[in-house]
Order: C-alpha cells, then structure tokens, then sequence
C-alpha cells in the first residue's frame, strides 16, 4: 500500500467505524406501529424492486447475496397482506435484446424469459393474483413506468415500504426518488426500508479483473447506500415483524 493510500485510508477510518456501528441504531419496526402511523392498511403501499429470476437465482448478474433475501421478503410480505395492506407493486426488469444497458452490464431479465419473472415464491403466494407487476428498462423504477401514476392515484397513501435489490442500483434509485418525488409534491410519504430484505451482490478486485470488469465490495456498499438512504431522510429499519 502506497504512502498515500494509507494516509486516505487512515483519514476515513472515523467514517468507517459510524458505518459499522450504523445498523446497531436502526430499530425493529413491527407492523402495528407502522400502520397505526399510517392511517390503517390502506395508507401503505409495498414496493418490491427486482425480486426476480435473473437476480436472484439464474443468468449472469444473479447472486446468493440476492438470492438471500427472498425469504425475508416473502416474510414481510406475508406479514403485510396479514395486516391488511393490499397495494403491492413490484418493478421487475424486462429488457428487449438491444437493451442500452447491456453496454454496463451483461444480457439480463430479457422480456418474456423467466430470468424476468417474479421468483417462484413470491408467484406462489396465495395472493399474488393482486400484485401489479411494473415493467422496467433500466435501474430506475421511474424513468419510462407508470410507477408514478400508480402511487399518485392512491390519495390515502402515507407509507412506502421498499425491498429488494440491488441496494446500491435499483433499490437506491426506487426508494431515493420515491423520497425527492414526496419532498417536490409535498406528499405525506415516509419512505422505509427494512435490511433484513434488501441485498447487493458481491465482486472481489482478482476475480473483477480476471473477468475484465469492476469490482464490487458487496458489503461496503451495502453499508454505504443504506446510510445514503437514511441521509436522504429514508427511515431505515433493521426488519419488520408481526407484533409476538
């Protein structure tokens, strides 16, 4: 390590240890509380982002980090249809093969295959027949959607749970613009984001290198965009539970 490395390692070394110690003060929410905050069940919308096939489970950007989180996810899920919440939206990737993203990135989650369909378990939930699946073509759930159409036609709307993946690229993009679009219409929207159900994927500097592409330290943004969310006045809780 060069001199001048050490000396900018040493110099953020401060910053590192609040993002380690971050997560210790994000509380457990459960869903009680948070209804009662919102007005009852229909004051919340649940926002899943990429809970797909070709993330989670197959083709060339699906991860075991991603993967990892499906269970949560149909957990608080299933917690939050129990509670009587009934907006469910999920933004899923669906790009044609002449996709412009596949200059970043490689061919994923092409339209019609199944790496861009909803994993299994979340298709298999006994209420999926009313989730709205919102079909997307870049790492924003905004650009070119009906997303902002659909959440603005739901007067009563008070809470925006978003999950899902990735934390520093699709899941940043939804909830971040979900929160500026509620500061620009001075919408009474809080935006929150349970932990436990949201994930990155991982990409060592050797192997980054052996393949021709960048890297990606899966745990260090992951600490990095959660606490950007929560700078951006995003409520970042560790998990959402039913009350015991």
């Amino acid at each position: 390590m060069s001199d001048g490395l050490s000396a900018f390692v040493a110099g953020r070394v401060p910053f590192l240890e609040y993002l380690e110690e971050l997560p210790s003060t994000w509380p457990e929410s459960c869903w009680s509380a948070l209804l009662a905050e919102s007005g009852g069940p229909q004051g919340v919308a649940v926002l899943g982002v990429d809970l797909v096939e070709g993330f989670c489970r197959q083709g060339a950007l699906s991860s075991p980090r991603v993967g990892d989180i499906v269970a949560p996810a149909v957990r608080i899920l299933s917690q939050a249809y129990q509670a009587g919440v009934r907006h469910f939206l999920f933004p899923c990737d669906q790009h044609p093969s002449d996709s412009r993203e596949f200059g970043a990135y490689p061919p994923h989650c092409l339209a019609g295959t199944t790496e861009a369909e909803l994993v299994d378990e979340i298709r298999a939930l006994p209420f999926a027949a009313g989730f709205q699946v919102v079909p997307k073509a870049s790492v924003s759930s905004f650009v070119e959607t009906d997303l902002q159409e659909r959440l603005l036609a739901l007067p009563e709307l008070r809470t925006l749970v978003v999950l899902g993946d990735v934390t520093d690229l699709c899941l940043y993009q939804l909830a971040l613009t979900a929160r500026f679009l509620a500061n620009a219409r001075n919408l009474p929207w809080q935006v929150v984001v349970p932990a436990s159900a949201v994930a990155t994927y991982d990409l060592d500097v050797p192997t980054a290198r052996s393949l021709g592409v960048m890297p990606h330290d899966g745990d260090l943004l992951q600490a990095l965009f959660l606490y950007h969310l929560q700078l951006n006045g995003i409520r970042v809780v560790r998990d959402l539970v039913s009350p015991g």
